[in-house]
């Protein structure tokens, strides 16, 4: 007999309906469980008795955390897809009309379809536990809360707050919900049940959102609304530059909610969730959503067990070093040392981990004793103390062969004969630093991005004798610190820096041939790029671009030569926003984030900015060099496949989310196209647009990256 996912019982004339979906740790909504949670609310109607429901979780640490993103992929149609949302909206509306109150007992993640659960009851009551979060993140996969999450959390929380939830995918801890007016209650989890048993024979409600005056103002009347939207929508279109359609499609349906009647609304919703959901961009977003979990839960090699790494070790106070001992304290939950060659160094790193977590104290994501907690795992000083049983060793000093050797050898000299030596380089081959290693097969390549506390990448980088169990225990470690981990194979700029200098390069051509700084970086940013090349140099350091190109080159061509008048910049002391001037001039202490185009630059690199090229060429040749290179590192087995590749640089670099990395994006295009397309490229810009014997020989055969 197959297991049901909803069990009612009745205690005390209170119903307690709990959702407990079979072979899961985690609860998810899917479809077929329409019938039997229709079968369960026919049998509520009917109980005169009943003085109230509580809804309630039977998982450990999870009310419910969403829909199953799954049974999208199965909609053949837009019709489809609508159905499936009118679907939830039936079942929902039934739950709210039942004739007593319904109560949401909430414990653990309550997210997306579970959310539109909760929202469906009378009253919300939710444990103050750290696992517990509510929130609609519909649209960081290209969609729109479906079952009626548009209609009923801004009449529960305001228009405003409403929008904010479900235009970032923002999930609101405890207290947030608590002072939001999204949950009536915040207990201990221990007495969760109790409180929310206690809401039954209350009279069910309309909900009535907490408002301050100015949002009653703005809120309520239709003057204040229509500038509200107007603002929401010209904001979005700043951030999205309209490549995602799913926060206008939110806002029309939340606008919908208050000009239209119920029906009405309801239908709209139903029907651009359904728009949404057959749409490019959202089947890309769903792709990586995948894609990333599948990478999550890869095991790399059988029989090789990954060991727990509790002992870390950090070489360099830097700002990677500062970053990776943060991830490895508070993420990874080890104890970290930092080893500096100076005090000041230390006190810099264990400084930088103090006002990272000082910020989440100040927002209320954790508490006076908990930043002290997280603190007491960070320790340093300026010899190998207290390195002895280090697990792991992350090294983050400057790209410098023979420093990163000398490195090795402290390490091996002064740790035990397990420990594991990672190197932060971002362009020197593993290979070469594990060179005159004494235990070679315990050295391998840990690649950050920086700023490492906020970029998902990780970068592991094995050489040729790196053994298998390094190579398992790193990437868990990796794993453990939040980072989305591939596995690339060792050479100059390994796969990220490769495939992004290539695009840098091409940027700084466009530059010598004229084109203005703002125009470069203004059509990389609609393009789809979090920032633009001009300003992306700045942040990396013109410096540091320079350091990197002769390596790259050196190993890989010609192709990745770059221009020599970059040298000028150099010369002229513009190293970028580390020392205030590059292409852009930056502001001082309040005013850092501001910056300028400085014009001198034109004169300092002999160009004249003139007629803007249109900003399709301009994007183009940018990216298809990026795109020739992804597909020649998947050829040469830098990457182990075409979603490696997509994550890393998606989670990397930023290419666009919504294209769904390179190797989609070449298949969007079609190898065939994309190949006619950099063969013209090569005939008028030269051979550095030559497409790879790998594209050409997918384009005789019509083949493609993906099925």
């Amino acid at each position: 007999m197959e297991q049901q996912t909803f069990t009612l019982t009745i205690e005390e004339n209170i119903a307690l309906l709990k959702i407990d979906v079979h072979g899961e740790t985690m609860n998810t909504l899917k479809a077929e469980f329409g019938p039997e949670l229709d079968a369960i609310l026919d049998d509520l109607a009917s109980q005169s008795q009943l003085t109230g429901m509580v809804v309630y979780s039977g998982k450990a640490d999870s009310f419910i955390a969403g829909a199953d993103i799954g049974m999208l992929d199965s909609c053949d149609t837009a019709a489809d897809a609508q159905k499936l949302s009118q679907d939830g909206h039936k079942v929902f509306a039934r739950l709210a009309k039942l004739p007593f109150p319904v109560i949401a007992a909430i414990h653990g993640p309550c997210l997306g379809g579970g959310l539109e659960v909760a929202l469906a009851c009378d009253y919300r009551v939710c444990s103050n536990d750290d696992k517990t979060s509510l929130g609609l993140p519909e649209v960081q996969l290209g969609l729109l809360p479906g079952g009626g999450g548009t209609q009923r959390l801004p009449k529960l929380v305001g228009i405003q707050k409403a929008l904010e939830m479900m235009l970032t995918g923002k999930q609101l801890r405890p207290k947030q919900a608590l002072k939001s007016g999204l949950v009536d209650e915040m207990v201990p989890n221990s007495v969760l049940l109790d409180v929310a048993k206690k809401y039954a024979g209350k009279a069910k409600r309309k909900p009535k959102p907490k408002l301050s005056t100015i949002s009653k103002l703005l809120e309520g009347n239709p003057v204040g609304r229509n500038v509200l939207f107007s603002q929401v929508t010209k904001q979005t279109m700043s951030k999205t530059r309209g490549n995602y359609p799913a926060p206008n499609e939110i806002i029309a349906c939340v606008k919908a909610g208050i000009e239209k009647n119920t029906e009405a609304a309801y239908q709209e919703e139903a029907k651009r969730f359904a728009n949404l959901v057959k749409s490019p961009e959202s089947a890309a977003l769903r792709g990586l959503f995948f894609a990333s979990n599948e990478l999550k839960k890869e095991s790399l090699f059988e029989g090789v067990s990954p060991q727990r790494i509790n002992q870390v070790a950090v070489l360099g106070g830097g700002l990677m070093g500062a970053g990776i001992a943060f991830v490895s304290a508070t993420k990874a939950k080890a104890q970290v040392r930092i080893k500096d060659i100076s005090e000041k160094g230390v006190l810099g790193g264990l400084n930088y981990a103090y006002k990272l977590l000082d910020k989440k104290r100040k927002r209320r994501f954790i508490t006076n004793a908990q930043l002290q907690q997280q603190m007491n795992n960070i320790t340093g000083g300026t010899d190998f103390v207290g390195m002895q049983n280090s697990q792991i060793v992350v090294e983050a000093v400057f790209e410098d062969l023979a420093l990163k050797q000398q490195m090795v050898a402290d390490i091996e000299a002064n740790c035990n004969q397990k420990t594991i030596f990672a190197s932060n380089t971002s362009s020197l081959p593993i290979g070469q630093i594990a060179a005159k290693a004494e235990r070679p097969e315990q050295v391998i390549g840990l690649h950050y991005f920086s700023p490492v506390e906020k970029m998902p990448l990780a970068e592991i980088i094995p050489h040729a004798g790196t053994n298998e169990q390094t190579i398992a225990d790193t990437v868990e470690f990796a794993r453990k610190q939040g980072k989305t981990a591939i596995v690339v194979k060792d050479g100059a700029g390994f796969y990220v820096n490769r495939i992004l200098a290539p695009y840098m390069n091409e940027a700084a051509m466009l530059l010598l041939e004229g084109q203005s700084i703002e125009h470069l970086d203004k059509t990389l940013l609609d393009y789809g790029f979090p920032v633009g090349p001009m300003t992306l140099l700045d942040e990396v350091g013109i410096d540091v671009g320079s350091k990197i190109a002769p390596i790259l080159e050196a190993e890989l061509g010609e192709r990745f030569k770059a221009p020599d008048a970059f040298a000028k910049l150099i010369d002229d002391k513009r190293l970028g926003k580390k020392n205030g001037r590059g292409f852009y001039l930056y502001g001082k202490g309040k005013k850092a984030k501001a910056k300028q185009v400085d014009e001198k630059v034109y004169s300092v690199l002999g160009v004249k900015p003139k007629t803007s090229l249109d900003t399709a060429t301009l994007s183009k040749r940018c990216v298809y060099m990026m795109l020739n290179e992804a597909a020649r590192c998947l050829d040469e087995g830098v990457i182990r496949s075409a979603r490696d590749g997509d994550l890393g640089a998606i989670f990397g670099i930023g290419f666009p989310p919504f294209l769904g990395g390179p190797f989609r994006a070449m298949d969007s295009i079609g190898i065939a196209n994309l190949v006619k397309e950099l063969q013209a490229m090569e005939s008028s810009y030269g051979e550095r647009f030559k497409p790879c014997e790998a594209l050409v020989a997918m384009a005789d055969k019509g083949q493609s990256y993906y099925p």
